[in-house]
């Protein structure tokens, strides 16, 4: 896993992903679960080191019983 990426988007992005799943009192490795993703690779998207898929996108929004409407409007909000 390469920590390349890093943009103020990725950031934002992986931001709004750990703040939904924090507010669900989950653990990283709880919506890798429920996710179908390894634990270090949920980590990785919320450091806004990994380049998410919509595929990633649509696994993440099912593990944290969300949508993706919502998952954006909160990177909208952490992006500024």
């Amino acid at each position: 896993m390469s920590a390349a990426v890093k943009s103020a988007d990725h950031v934002a992005l992986g931001a709004a992903i750990r703040e939904l799943r924090e507010e669900r009192g989950l653990s990283q490795e709880e919506l890798g679960f429920r996710a179908g993703l390894h634990r270090n690779y949920v980590g990785g998207c919320e450091r806004g080191e990994i380049n998410l898929s919509f595929s990633v996108m649509l696994q993440l929004v099912k593990g944290l019983e969300t949508n993706l409407s919502q998952l954006v409007q909160r990177y909208e909000v952490a992006r500024g």
